[in-house]
């Protein structure tokens, strides 16, 4: 069973197939999904072709993978971008997820994928993630509660965009 649960801690399905760095456009051609998240790279090269499968496309981003290599028309047609956390201890992504939604006022779904774990949730929902593909090992239940770790938060983020200071004056 796919272990993917929403910002609120609903479990969902996972419908999307993730395609592989290394795949071509005749992989994707090949599979049978009609969801697919295909490479960044793959997506700008083959566009126009993948467009005529008829399926619908997501785009993830490694790690390493800035948001600048997604093209600002495509953020208005995209309805998943997934964002890998390769390792633990890679927080690239939290920035791209920022990025995301603040500069470039991207309001689709944006996905964790990668080495999620429960300690990660609570800020990456912070940071403008809606949803979160866990790691094998991830206990669903501690995962449905670390989105509610904290009830007050100081900072300013993308889910409160205000700090605690100003929210009490």
């Amino acid at each position: 069973m796919p272990k993917l649960i929403d910002s609120l801690g609903h479990l969902m399905e996972n419908p999307w197939e993730l395609i592989a760095r290394e795949a071509t456009l005749a992989d994707v051609q090949q599979s049978s999904a009609k969801l697919v998240l295909v490479p960044a790279k793959l997506w700008n090269t083959e566009k126009a072709a993948l467009l005529s499968t008829g399926k619908t496309f997501g785009v993830w981003l490694d790690s390493n993978e800035t948001a600048s290599l997604i093209n600002e028309e495509d953020l208005d047609t995209l309805p998943l971008i997934a964002l890998n956390f390769p390792a633990f201890m890679d927080g690239r992504s939290y920035s791209t997820a920022g990025i995301l939604r603040q500069q470039l006022g991207y309001t689709g779904e944006i996905r964790a994928i990668g080495d999620v774990l429960r300690d990660q949730l609570f800020f990456m929902k912070r940071c403008g993630f809606n949803t979160f593909d866990l790691r094998d090992s991830v206990k669903l239940e501690d995962a449905q509660k670390a989105l509610h770790d904290f009830a007050t938060t100081y900072a300013a983020t993308v889910e409160e965009p205000t700090p605690l200071f100003r929210r009490r004056a």
